[in-house]
């Protein structure tokens, strides 16, 4: 069973709710065997804020994040992301949100294996509703433009596997970022990098979401970023019992 209750860290923007969950609770299975993956968890994120998500493993984070970001439907409670009521979306509606609303950095990038680093960017473009050659021009120019933005140009045409881990992570929040989202939803970015590399990441990450007025939400479990990085923490906690 776990809970998200907010702590202070630094200063938070002072701007209408983008984010609203309220009692949201995701159970697996049923009777003697169900297991609460989180229980009755609360938040509430404002446009512009970069809010890290703060919890031991196991208490539920990447499963919050996963059900605001539309990857999970909760057993009961509310998401709503701007005008969108996320939880009362069916599959087909929920596809839609996430290819235009959400933007996804996980842990080990995840990245499309055979396509380069601008392919990567441009393969999330095609997603969206519209096409044509103008809809392709304007998401080459953008590609190309983030790509400059990362310090990634002159890696545009490598694949993942010529990439370093702290390159395929700016590939992928230049992904996450592609489709102007609402939300950039983040799971534990620094897990695969050293210090010193991830902290640049996470760095670089607040950046590129506060310049474009986004709102990000990092699952991670090192203190250090929450209490300098973010606007504001939340806590999740782990019962006893689990």
């Amino acid at each position: 069973m776990t809970d998200a209750t907010p702590q202070p860290a630094g200063s938070a923007t002072q701007a209408p709710p983008i984010l609203t969950v309220e009692a949201v609770t995701k159970t697996y299975g049923e009777g003697h065997t169900a297991v609460t993956a989180v229980h009755e968890a609360s938040l509430q994120v404002s446009q512009g804020e970069f809010v890290s998500l703060l919890g031991p493993s196991g208490s539920g984070k990447t499963t919050l994040i996963s059900m605001i970001g539309g990857l999970l439907t909760p057993t009961s409670g509310v998401i709503q992301v701007g005008d969108v009521a996320v939880s009362d979306l069916d599959s087909k509606a929920l596809t839609t949100f996430r290819a235009e609303r959400v933007g996804f950095v996980f842990q080990s990038a995840n990245l499309v294996p055979f396509l380069t680093a601008r392919e990567n960017l441009l393969w999330v473009a095609g997603l969206r509703r519209e096409k044509g050659r103008a809809a392709r021009k304007a998401a080459g120019q953008h590609a190309d433009q983030l790509l400059d933005e990362l310090g990634l140009s002159a890696r545009a045409g490598n694949v993942p596997e010529k990439l370093s881990g702290g390159e395929r992570q700016r590939v992928a929040i230049g992904r996450a970022l592609m489709n102007d989202p609402d939300l950039v939803l983040v799971d534990e970015p620094t897990a695969a990098l050293d210090t010193a590399m991830g902290r640049q990441v996470v760095q670089l990450l607040r950046r590129e979401i506060k310049d474009r007025g986004k709102t990000g939400i990092m699952v991670t479990h090192d203190l250090r970023e929450s209490v300098f990085l973010a606007d504001k923490v939340y806590v999740m906690s782990k019962s006893p019992g689990r």
